[in-house]
């Protein structure tokens, strides 16, 4: 099969394309490095053809609402126009588990693709996960007054592999509305792996406890973004990722 993965220079659609290739599809990297602008839709016209699924995992790293919707809707617009006019017969996004809890940050953004998806006219599908695990790495480097912190919260860290392989299973089976949601193998806290990460990497001063601002703090704090009774659950652990990292 031949897929197209929006994002597919980034942390996630790196490994997907790894996964795809892995399995023999024939991938086309959709991003600013190669020759597309996805907001725009500049760069698009021919790079569908014969396409049969378009994975979207681009991304934007903002807590601005109006920043993350203006990529996510604008990005979804021009996906989907494209795909129609190359007659691609499925649209394949990746999107947070509960983002309904925390509608007005980077959440505002997801919320705003998974509309125009579900009200758009091509087949789709919608695959909702928790954090990565790599999220701790990111809460890391989100310093608060030049020092580094520890966010208070409640998540459950699910593999990237999984999530990648999860998306290309997707990919090779068609359209399936909204996917079951995938989540970790098990609830952390979100301070804990965070102090964790940090330790694994050299990091030897304190970490305070802090708490995330405004709705998505709430969602964390009251586990809102857990995944559900009937989500699908992976396999590998934070620590196992932990193991994995090169060494300090």
């Amino acid at each position: 099969m031949r897929f197209a993965i929006a994002g597919g220079t980034g942390m996630t659609g790196t490994q997907v394309e790894a996964v795809a290739r892995e399995r023999g599809h024939d991938v086309v990297v959709l991003s600013r490095s190669t020759g597309v602008d996805l907001v725009t839709g500049e760069g698009l016209d021919g790079r569908l053809d014969g396409v049969d699924t378009v994975i979207d995992v681009s991304n934007i790293t903002t807590p601005d609402p109006a920043a993350s919707v203006a990529f996510f809707q604008g990005a979804t617009t021009a996906l989907l126009a494209a795909e129609r006019n190359a007659g691609v017969g499925h649209h394949l996004a990746l999107t947070i588990v509960n983002a309904e809890a925390a509608p007005d940050g980077y959440y505002a953004g997801k919320l705003a693709q998974e509309r125009l998806i579900e009200q758009g006219d091509l087949p789709w599908t919608i695959q909702r996960t928790t954090q990565f695990h790599e999220y701790a790495a990111m809460m890391y480097r989100r310093t608060r007054d030049g020092a580094h912190v520890a966010p208070t919260g409640r998540v459950q860290p699910v593999s990237l592999l999984e999530v990648a392989t999860l998306l290309v299973d997707l990919a090779e089976g068609g359209p399936a509305g909204r996917a079951t949601e995938l989540g970790g193998p098990r609830e952390e806290r979100l301070a804990d792996i965070v102090r964790r990460y940090a330790q694994a990497i050299g990091h030897s001063g304190e970490l305070p406890t802090v708490d995330i601002p405004g709705t998505l703090g709430q969602a964390f704090r009251s586990g809102a973004l857990l995944p559900g009774s009937q989500a699908l659950h992976g396999t590998t652990t934070f620590d196992e990722w932990l193991d994995d990292l090169p060494a300090a």
